[in-house]
């Protein structure tokens, strides 16, 4: 119906509006308003998510790119783990349906203390917060994160930003370094996985594909709320940055510890 199509593009511009500036495509948020507020059914949810990335990211890629942040080492390493990762996830989730609950507590653990820790260190005052720069990991580590979190975005529908971000960041990475990185990766991932999913639709049964035209409206929207945030980022400072990321990600623990005591 166009009035679902209508409200997934203003949700999809408004989530990617705000989490665009620190590598995440917002899927995550998005996520629970089609289940919940669009009736998307399962396992379909999860393509039509991944179908959003893929019509959305380019913009914030575009925008990156002008700016001389997309070609990196980093991101080349990222998605060399997420693309195998969600081929796998896929396959899990048509042919296991592995229960949510397990991974919402599982993130929420994980996410929890990244947002706690990062929000803390940018509400330091101006003198304490100088970052020391971390080692960053090495490319085996950083690939073998991307298959994991490839393996959960399959599963779940998420481009795994929410994820990798916080936790590179939180190596001492700057978020203007990671956000694009993050974001190409995520484009490539939801790509495959969507693409997967409507493969397995040929000849799996049950609601595989993809809803198009949804996935299709959020990610217009999303498109547009990703290339304005994306185009903010470079006005944001570091700090600013941070804080906004370690914002997400406890707000990503609060969502998963709600769904998994429902």
């Amino acid at each position: 119906m166009w009035q679902a199509d209508l409200l997934g593009l203003g949700a999809g511009a408004l989530i990617a509006l705000a989490t665009t500036p620190v590598g995440v495509s917002g899927a995550v948020f998005l996520l629970p308003v089609q289940l919940s507020v669009l009736n998307v059914p399962s396992p379909a949810v999860t393509p039509t998510n991944l179908l959003f990335n893929v019509v959305a990211v380019p913009g914030a890629l575009a925008r990156y790119r002008r700016a001389g942040q997309l070609n990196t080492p980093l991101a080349r390493r990222m998605a060399a783990g997420t693309v195998p990762g969600v081929v796998l996830g896929a396959l899990v989730r048509v042919f296991a349906v592995p229960g949510a609950r397990v991974f919402h507590l599982l993130m929420a653990v994980v996410l929890l203390p990244l947002g706690v820790w990062l929000c803390a260190r940018s509400l330091r005052g101006a003198s304490n917060t100088q970052d020391t720069p971390a080692d960053e990991p090495s490319g085996p580590v950083v690939t073998a994160l991307a298959l994991g979190v490839g393996v959960v975005g399959g599963i779940y529908g998420i481009g795994g930003g929410s994820l990798l971000g916080p936790i590179l960041v939180g190596r001492g990475l700057p978020v203007a370094r990671v956000a694009p990185a993050a974001l190409a990766s995520t484009f490539l991932t939801s790509l495959v996985g969507a693409l997967t999913y409507a493969l397995l639709a040929l000849t799996g049964r049950g609601n595989i594909a993809p809803d198009w035209p949804l996935g299709a409206a959020c990610g217009i929207g999303g498109l547009l709320g990703g290339y304005v945030g994306a185009r903010l980022q470079p006005r944001l400072p570091e700090r600013a940055l941070r804080l906004l990321l370690g914002t997400v990600a406890l707000a990503l623990a609060a969502l998963y510890l709600i769904q998994a005591m429902t």
